[in-house]
């Protein structure tokens, strides 16, 4: 069986006691670090953006994980690599570290911030699909890496959660190819299972604190008060927990990982809470509606992209709140977008529906509706 451990907490001011009786369900955290060790905290670190927007993990669950490694003797390094429409830069990560409140999670539970720029490509010989990719050094070097992400829905993807975090160890502006590149949404998701089975994270957990509702990952997504604190030693087995949590049916990497990577729902157990304690009523999910009817319908692989296409939500700009910072521009992997008078422009030919776009802009003015 695969467990997936769930405690109640209402309060984020609860999340250091609540996050010892999660890893007490687990083993503790002599399971997963030893003395000496260095030990990266893969956080979810979309963009800056301050912690009450729940955009990004939020500083007491990864504050609170830091301080239980440290118990055991081992070192934590809070990590991750933004959003592609940011650069992996110093600058870019002391701003992400103190608008996220990285920076005090670090200085109360005794952790070090990652400012390690520098990537290696390795191989990835278990990938399913990917055989390659380029990796922050970070996570290449530590002895062990605990996974800690945010429960977020995804326009693009359904939800976000533990294999989706995974996506942070590509560096930067590097993310962009990987979206120009595996434009269908199977295909991304078994690149984030290759990228997830090579990481091989010791624990994953996830902040279902205040998780995000609606048009996420985002500054269009809302937060949403849910009050679990979630961990389990698989990636999958954790996000088809979460996904019954919210009702979230479509899942790509659910889909995926039944496929190639033999997960079977069940032999997912949980506990320290029943499904029903968990569940989630009314929760806003994303507004992607292309959902799977080229699949229901039986037709062959091109139609099911030109019915993608045509029934999914495309952007546009709303000029009343864009400010022209251009991170919308840099993130696009078709170069759809363009600046013109300081204002964004999207060319709708060229658009993937990646939604990178929606997903950054931290001026919300990313709009998409239903193209007729």
């Amino acid at each position: 069986m695969r467990q997936v451990y769930a405690v109640r907490c209402p309060s984020y001011d609860q999340a250091r006691q609540q996050m010892e009786r999660l890893l007490s369900l687990c083993g503790g955290m002599a399971q997963f670090a030893q003395p000496g060790e260095d030990i990266v905290v893969k956080v979810n670190l979309l963009r800056p953006a301050p912690p009450e927007k729940a955009v990004s993990t939020h500083p007491a669950v990864a504050g609170a994980v830091s301080a239980l490694i440290a118990a055991q003797g081992a070192r934590a390094v809070l990590c991750d690599s933004p959003g592609s429409g940011y650069p992996y830069t110093e600058s870019t990560l002391r701003s992400l570290y103190r608008q996220c409140g990285m920076e005090e999670a670090a200085e109360r539970s005794g952790a070090s911030l990652n400012f390690d720029l520098s990537s290696r490509e390795v191989a990835l010989p278990q990938g399913r699909l990917i055989r390659r990719a380029e990796v922050i050094s970070p996570v290449l070097d530590a002895d062990g890496v605990i996974n800690v992400c945010k429960l977020k829905t995804h326009v693009f993807m359904g939800m976000t959660g533990a294999v989706k975090n995974h996506f942070g160890i590509i560096p930067g502006l590097g993310k962009v190819g990987f979206h120009a590149k595996l434009r269908d949404r199977e295909l991304f998701a078994r690149m984030l299972l290759d990228l997830c089975g090579f990481v091989s994270a010791r624990l994953h957990v996830m902040d279902a604190v205040v998780a995000m509702e609606g048009d996420g990952p985002g500054e269009s997504g809302r937060p949403r008060p849910v009050g679990w604190l979630l961990a389990s030693e698989d990636a999958v087995a954790l996000d088809y927990v979460a996904c019954r949590m919210i009702g979230q049916e479509d899942s790509p990497v659910l889909r995926a990982a039944e496929s190639f990577w033999g997960f079977d729902p069940l032999k997912v157990e949980l506990v320290g809470a029943s499904m029903e304690e968990l569940f989630v009523p009314n929760f806003l999910l994303p507004c992607r509606r292309e959902g799977m009817l080229g699949k229901a319908t039986g037709l062959g692989a091109p139609v099911q992209r030109l019915l993608a296409s045509a029934l999914s939500s495309a952007p546009r700009i709303d000029h009343r709140r864009c400010v022209g910072c251009g991170i919308c521009e840099r993130s696009c992997p078709q170069g759809a977008i363009s600046l013109a008078g300081g204002r964004a422009a999207v060319d709708r030919s060229r658009c993937i529906r990646c939604y990178c776009c929606h997903e950054l802009c931290p001026q919300a003015a990313v709009l998409l509706r239903h193209e007729k």
